[in-house]
């Protein structure tokens, strides 16, 4: 338990991040010597205790050292998406305060649309206007700065109004860099990580649960497997190679490996595996069932948030005889409530709470704060679920119509609000269906000003109407017309009447 610093003592030469495609090794003496470089650039720049910078990079052993450098630093790091577009980083960049922007050269023309203030620093090459991150790290001692402090990342979910917010907690209590930390204790307990664990990360490290695990192993001393891409063969090549025992997955992971041909995936040695942590998306019974039959019960699942107010847990063991449940909570008291906030009988759906010690706030947004909030001081995610007299979480829906594709959550009013700007567009209302790798796809019903419009030239003309101003997981992978959407006279869209309609053809 504890931070590079420690572990680069004991045993400097041990790798703490290796590159699954390239193999490109860093030792915990070269992770503690590239932090502490780190931390003497933040204050050279005047970064401060409490100040904050953003990240925006694909998967590069680079991410790791900026991350333990602003951990040492004091600082709040935001991790920012490499998919966003230009004006969606803008808004991140400016909403959270950052004083200065690490990105890569794979961002390629987005770093020149980008209009935000902050200082500029680029990894991967040159790029005109952006100083060398390299250049500039490389002058920079070795050796720890003189006011080290413990850090915290700021992690952006979705609002109700489409803009993402920033998932904001104090720094540490303890400033002390190597003080023990809550979710190392979860990821040694619950699912079994340790000194030894050699743990494959195949997903990007800009999403909070890649991020926060890799980080814990690091805390614990094991060494991380980090995936530039993930490609189902390749991850089990991984898992083959570097003999993995630790992961963690999103269902559509699960999906995608299950639909190599069977000599394919039987080809691979995936025996050393211990625990196959997956959260982020439902997973759907038919495919966790056939994962634990290849894998064997290593398959351990945890329902949680950005938020980090509680997590739930449970073991292939488990879930065998409770299929369908995210398990119980390991570190707060779950309730189910009303509309009133109030407890329902045991079984009975209704909104999941977590009953917690852990305070969050969502930057520059007291009122979705507030309302993430009952009158017990409960906080929840917005999803419903039930539990069974067991105390088993079994989760019935998803927070307020938000789409998961792929592990990542879309939310879809920002969507709507940009169609709905289409000149030939009535109305409206962008849903999540069903889709067979992906768990989710975006969906959008479009009433059209004119319906004798409706048709294969206007489909391509909202598509490309989108793109202009929607990174790409947002653009809807479907398009359908309807006379008219379904709304109250007060003019609110019964959206889960559409989104049934396309659940049952599914089951049709």
């Amino acid at each position: 338990m504890g931070h590079p610093v420690v572990h680069a003592a004991a045993y400097p030469d041990k790798p703490a991040v290796i590159m699954a495609g390239s193999g490109e090794t860093v030792t915990y003496r070269q992770l503690d010597e590239r932090s502490n470089q780190c931390a003497h650039l933040f204050r050279s720049l005047g970064l401060k205790h409490g100040d904050t910078v953003a990240l925006c990079l694909d998967n590069r052993p680079e991410f790791f050292d900026l991350v333990w450098g602003a951990q040492r630093a004091g600082l709040i790091y935001v991790a920012i998406s490499c998919r966003l577009t230009a004006s969606e980083m803008d808004y991140i960049l400016n909403d959270s305060g950052s004083t200065a922007l690490f990105a890569s050269t794979y961002l390629g023309a987005t770093l020149d649309q980008l209009q935000s203030p902050v200082k500029r620093f680029i990894l991967g090459g040159e790029h005109a206007g952006w100083t060398s991150y390299a250049d500039a790290v490389a002058t920079m001692p070795t050796t720890p700065i003189a006011d080290e402090r413990a850090g915290t990342d700021m992690l952006y979910s979705s609002g109700t109004t489409g803009q993402p917010k920033g998932v904001r907690f104090p720094l540490p209590e303890d400033p002390d860099i190597a003080s023990p930390n809550a979710l190392s204790g979860l990821a040694a307990m619950a699912f079994k990580f340790s000194s030894n664990s050699i743990y494959l990360s195949p997903a990007p490290l800009y999403h909070a649960a890649p991020l926060r695990w890799c980080i814990a192993v690091h805390r614990l001393g094991g060494t991380v497997v980090v995936m530039e891409k993930f490609d189902p063969e390749a991850a089990l090549a991984a898992i083959e190679k570097y003999k993995i025992n630790a992961s963690q997955w999103v269902p559509t992971h699960f999906a995608r490996m299950l639909k190599l041909p069977e000599d394919v995936r039987n080809s691979y040695d995936v025996s050393s595996l211990e625990t196959a942590v997956h959260a982020a998306a439902p997973c759907p019974i038919p495919i966790k069932e056939a994962m634990i039959e290849w894998w064997g019960p290593v398959l351990r699942e945890y329902y949680a948030g950005t938020e980090g107010q509680g997590i739930t847990f449970i073991s292939s063991e488990e879930w065998l005889t409770h299929k369908g449940s995210v398990g119980r909570p390991l570190n707060a008291v779950m309730h189910i409530c009303d509309e009133n906030g109030d407890d329902v009988e045991v079984g009975q759906e209704g909104t999941v709470f977590f009953e917690s010690e852990n305070v969050f706030s969502y930057h520059n947004d007291e009122e979705k704060t507030r309302n993430a909030t009952n009158k017990h001081g409960w906080t929840t995610l917005g999803d419903v679920g039930r539990l069974d007299e067991e105390g088993y979480l079994y989760l019935t829906d998803r927070k307020s119509f938000m789409i998961i594709s792929g592990g990542v959550n879309i939310y879809p009013q920002e969507i709507e609000n940009h169609l709905v700007t289409h000149p030939k567009v009535r109305d409206v209302a962008v849903i999540g269906g069903p889709h067979d790798e992906m768990g989710e796809e975006v969906i959008a019903v479009v009433q059209p000003l004119d319906m004798t419009e409706a048709g294969d030239s206007l489909r391509d003309e909202l598509t490309a109407y989108a793109r202009e101003k929607l990174s790409g997981i947002k653009i809807p992978r479907r398009i359908d017309f309807r006379e008219e959407l379904p709304r109250h006279d007060t003019g609110k869209l019964y959206k889960r009447l559409l989104r049934d309609e396309y659940w049952a053809e599914k089951k049709a």
